[in-house]
């Protein structure tokens, strides 16, 4: 049996309520999980490093209810998702203590706006809401391409589109938000 056959069928196990098949999911995923949380984080590691974040994913797998996930990609999709959750979680603790201590850089492929990294990522966060409202396959791809790291290809895959239909939605999506954090300066 292949890799990504094997993950599948423990996914599968796991949504049937097996504890131990997700642990090995998390694994086998491991050094992927966290080459794709050093990737969001970018080296600016003060207080929020790879580890730790991929840490909190699994600690936030276990304390939810029961799993959907029944594929390698749904299952970074997820990653990509809760990882999302925690980035903004920690820059609203940063932002609640105000003015001091060390930042979290969590870099954009292009800046966005002039703001500093936390703020930058909760306006990301509340574009992201505001783009859900009108077309939540659109922040899903944001999250997606963004949060997970994932190529047109994998993107057009998990949603069931075309390559070309990602590409569009993602640079619609893209313009939105741009022009929301513009407005949120």
């Amino acid at each position: 049996m292949n890799a990504v056959a094997e993950i599948t069928q423990l996914l599968r196990k796991a949504e049937d309520g097996d504890g131990t098949s997700l642990d090995a999911v998390f694994r086998a995923l491991y050094p992927e999980l966290r080459q794709l949380a050093a990737a969001r984080l970018r080296g600016n590691q003060d207080t929020l490093s790879p580890t730790v974040l991929v840490n909190e994913f699994y600690l936030r797998l276990h304390e939810g209810g029961p799993l959907s996930l029944n594929s390698r990609h749904h299952f970074f999709a997820a990653a990509a998702k809760a990882m999302r959750w925690i980035i903004v979680d920690q820059a609203r603790r940063r932002s609640a203590a105000k003015r001091g201590g060390d930042l979290v850089e969590v870099t954009l492929s292009e800046r966005l706006s002039g703001k500093s990294q936390d703020e930058e990522v909760l306006a990301l966060h509340e574009g992201l809401d505001a783009l859900d409202a009108i077309s939540p396959r659109r922040r899903e791809i944001v999250e997606l391409r963004y949060f997970g790291g994932f190529e047109f290809r994998e993107v057009a895959e998990l949603l069931g589109c075309s390559e070309r239909t990602a590409k569009r939605e993602w640079a619609h999506a893209r313009a939105f938000l741009h022009a929301w954090l513009a407005e949120s300066v």
